[in-house]
């Protein structure tokens, strides 16, 4: 069992040339006592994005605060706080901060998806 605040998690920041602006905390993991998942926080400053990607894992997503878009299967989808999505393994896709401010969400991927 455990009882956190997010605040108390270290970010980690992305750094590959594909990136700009996000970071992740990873808030509940195996280590935490959450066998099989991981659920994170990432954050996505004003005019950043994550990679477009796509990988052998499906992810779930709920959108926390701010404004932005999810490219998947070559759709702009515009999300905000309360949105949310079901990323099925091997789709291409990207998140992007189209608003000012954070665009903040979690993101829940099987333990083999977090590195």
């Amino acid at each position: 069992m455990i009882i956190n605040h997010e605040k108390n998690i270290k970010s980690k920041e992305f750094t590959s040339p594909e990136v700009k602006g996000a970071s992740m905390k990873a808030i509940i993991s195996p280590k935490e006592g959450w066998e099989g998942h991981v659920m994170r926080v990432m954050e996505i400053e004003e005019g950043g994005y994550t990679p477009k990607h796509s990988h052998d894992w499906p992810h779930i997503n709920y959108m926390l605060e701010g404004k932005g878009t999810l490219l998947l299967d070559g759709k702009e989808n515009e999300v905000e706080a309360g949105s949310y999505a079901y990323i099925p393994k091997n789709a291409l896709h990207q998140f992007k901060n189209v608003g000012k401010g954070k665009f903040k969400f979690i993101c829940i991927v099987p333990e083999e998806g977090h590195k």
